[in-house]
């Protein structure tokens, strides 16, 4: 069968957004200008666990400019819990940084002056920061409510542990500490909101799931769903940071006492104590035989969640599988446990729940690999689930040919030739995600007599450039230019539903529904062009705009003509929709392949570490946008080299000690590797449009384990705590000549 030809899929062609990108014409929540539009700003905070006693906010409410003062009193109406959080703290703060009022006035300049004005009378509560003080038989309850500071609890089990253990070799466990991170989307959480006579509320937001944040509004405010409005525009990266609702609730609240619309801007520093990654503790124990078998694989999950609970049920849940790893383990039990303390909130971050399971797994596959003699790359071999292996019992079966993709790594890496090198400094990691979250998209295709062709997706573009990669699907289907299309933001009155954007699904989800759509729109044509043919559909082909059967063609504009009239207008709409039949009613959508390799530097009298070499490799099982893919896997190792090396939010006493970034530090093109390469598998085997496969953070999995690994084989010191700070690696040198 000849090998099919496309002209805009596979094709890394120029974004649709690209030049209102550069040009600086995009518009981001804080570049809009509502009539009448206040200026908000939020008091937080300064005690990591206290009760409120008063609130007096009279002087700040006298003040010359202010409209309006927000605090738990102004929402006594209301449904205030969502996400396991209030719209604005309720008798008690659970976190520095937590909103205790808001403010919003003429201008923001009054609006922190006012913030000064408010006086809160605390009553401080003992502190709880860290896992091992929460988990303490006689810790202070950060809610009372709950009887202890565990959350919520996911256990994974199948077979016999115990009996997996005896039968094995050689046993390794570990314990193994990641840290709290930041998510650093360049656009901190923005929001404006209107809240009009008629109880209509319109929210314009930097929200990744407007769908959902609009569910949570109108329970919130007791009003039907068809009450609110969301619009998203631009994001300026998200990563997870904006999933699920932050903080939109408290500004309609504040937007509903003001009468007016009111936009609040999170500063960064703002934004590290709205959301972050957990930080976890994860001790592991895996048995192996002598010849690389895993019979056996026992893990225990801390993972410290903040005040409120945001996103941390489903991390906490995604933790207990990810940490099993890509393998096929006869015996597993895996218990994730959710912790609160008195921190800011965690939520999704790229991959939830992996990056610190899989830090911890992958690093203890080299340690058997090492205690057995064998090369960790053929113990990984060995041990790779096949299609259709269950990896955890209620799982769809692996979807992916995992085989191939290590085989790629091995070669692109040139790991067999290194691992040659007596202490060569190389390491590995690989890595599956239960990604797509939940498989619900539409979209519509509306298509006017002048050949316009307007997408209707509620996918939010956020700098993956979703934008161009449905259009380019859509371009393909109906063979038109991909200048003819527009593609806009989500506006939830006009735009059909979609579940989230997020968990790599929006290529794979809303693809389909745009794929679906498209051809939708293409039958409805075909059958003009049948009647008018007189011919029958299957004998009708599209190609470039036109319908061809033999010698007879009709252009898209002719068939407007035929249905409409001439001159007459018209409009074609196509409908489609991605659902759980996508994957036979099962979970996950697919499974996310991530694997890499690492060589590093290490300079032993000062303890840093630079990254010399990395190499990924992402099965996309087919690359709608090559240079996008590129780009998101590059983009996820980054951020894995940020928590690798050096980021972590540092808490004292409560107090987060560098919520900035010159305290905080980020990754710069200074720590890119010298050689930093992605290797993309196409395989066709996706379940999206073309067989696509979503990808994008992968990429973030292999970079702690693999450079880890690099140091423990170069240097024969296993370091088991992130970040790997030059103080850190030099301590552990220091410590094993000892």
């Amino acid at each position: 069968m000849a090998k099919r030809e496309f002209k805009y899929i596979g094709h890394s062609v120029a974004r649709v957004d690209g030049v209102e990108k550069v040009t600086g014409k995009a518009k981001f929540v804080g570049d809009l200008a509502i009539p009448g539009m206040l200026h908000g700003k939020i008091l937080r905070s300064t005690y990591p666990h206290a009760r409120i006693r008063s609130i007096d906010a009279t002087q700040a409410e006298a003040l010359p400019g202010v409209v309006a003062v927000l605090t738990a009193a102004d929402i006594n109406d209301l449904n205030p819990i969502y996400n396991g959080r209030p719209v604005i703290a309720m008798n008690k703060v659970r976190y520095v940084g937590e909103p205790v009022a808001a403010v919003a006035a003429l201008d923001l300049a009054t609006a922190d002056e006012a913030l000064d004005l408010i006086q809160v009378d605390y009553e401080e509560l003992p502190a709880v920061v860290g896992i091992d003080s929460a988990i303490k038989k006689d810790a202070p309850l950060i809610h009372a409510e709950k009887g202890g500071n565990i959350g919520t609890h996911e256990k994974v089990e199948r077979g016999s542990v115990d009996e997996g253990f005896a039968q094995s070799d050689v046993i390794v466990e570990d314990i193994f500490t990641f840290p709290m991170v930041y998510h650093y989307a360049m656009e901190p959480h923005s929001v404006i909101a209107h809240y009009d006579d008629t109880g209509e509320i319109t929210v314009w937001s930097s929200a990744q799931h407007p769908f959902q944040a609009r569910g949570d509004i109108a329970k919130v405010f007791k009003v039907p769903t068809a009450k609110v409005r969301m619009i998203i525009n631009y994001l300026g990266g998200g990563y997870g940071s904006k999933s699920y609702t932050k903080f939109e609730p408290l500004v309609v609240a504040l937007a509903r006492k003001a009468k007016q619309p009111v936009r609040i801007c999170n500063s960064v520093g703002e934004s590290m104590v709205t959301v972050r990654r957990h930080g976890a503790r994860v001790r592991v124990k895996t048995g192996v035989k002598n010849d690389g078998t895993i019979l056996a694989r026992e893990a225990e999950i801390y993972l410290d969640t903040g005040g409120y609970d945001d996103n941390g049920p489903q991390v906490t849940a995604r933790s207990a599988t990810r940490v099993i790893g890509p393998y096929w383990i006869p015996n597993i039990r895996t218990n994730a446990y959710q912790v609160y303390t008195n921190t800011g909130s965690a939520g999704s971050y790229r991959a939830i729940g992996a990056p610190q399971v899989i830090y911890a797994g992958e690093s203890q596959i080299e340690m058997a690999a090492a205690k057995i003699g064998m090369d960790p790359a053929e113990l990984r071999m060995k041990n790779l689930l096949k299609k259709g292996q269950e990896l955890r019992p209620g799982l769809k079966g692996i979807d992916a040919n995992l085989n191939s993709s290590l085989k790629r790594l091995v070669r692109a890496s040139t790991w067999k030739k290194s691992i040659r090198k007596k202490s060569a400094a190389i390491g590995m990691g690989c890595a599956v995600t239960n990604a797509g979250a939940t498989p619900v998209s539409v979209a519509m295709i509306r298509m006017q007599s002048d050949g316009i062709a307007n997408v209707a997706a509620g996918s939010t573009e956020m700098g993956q450039g979703v934008r161009t990669t449905l259009t380019q699907i859509a371009a393909e289907e109906l063979t038109l230019p991909m200048d003819q299309f527009r593609i806009l933001g989500a506006d939830t009155k006009v735009t059909p539903y979609d579940s989230s954007t997020g968990s790599s699904r929006s290529t794979t989800l809303m693809g389909t529904a745009v794929q679906k759509a498209a051809r939708d729109l293409k039958q409805q044509f075909i059958k003009i062009a049948a009647q008018t043919m007189a011919a029958k559909p299957s004998k009708i082909r599209v190609a470039d705009g036109a319908l061809i059967c033999g010698e007879a063609r009709m252009t898209f504009k002719e068939a407007f003509e035929r249905r409409f009239g001439k001159g007459s207008g018209g409009e074609m709409i196509g409908r489609g929709e991605a659902g759980p039949e996508i994957t036979g009613n099962q979970l996950p959508v697919f499974w996310e392949v991530g694997m890499g390799a690492s060589e590093v530097e290490i300079d032993r009298e000062t303890g840093e570490v630079k990254l010399k070499k990395f190499i990924s490799v992402a099965d996309v099982g087919k690359a709608i946008h090559p240079d996008h893919c590129v780009a998101q896997e590059e983009g996820a190792a980054m951020q894995g080299i940020g928590h690798t090396f050096f980021e972590q939010l540092i808490y004292e006493n409560g107090q987060l000690i560098n919520p900035n970034l010159v305290d905080y530090r980020i990754p710069t093109f200074s720590d890119v590797p010298e050689e930093f390469h992605t290797e993309l598998v196409e395989n066709g085997d996706g379940p999206g449009p073309f067989g696509v496969r979503g990808m994008a953070e992968g990429g973030i999995l292999s970079v702690a384990p693999s450079v880890c690994n690099a140091i423990d084989r170069a240097t024969g010191v296993r370091i088991k705590d992130l970040p790997l700070t030059p103080e850190r690696v030099w301590r552990a040198l220091r410590d094993s000549q000892k």
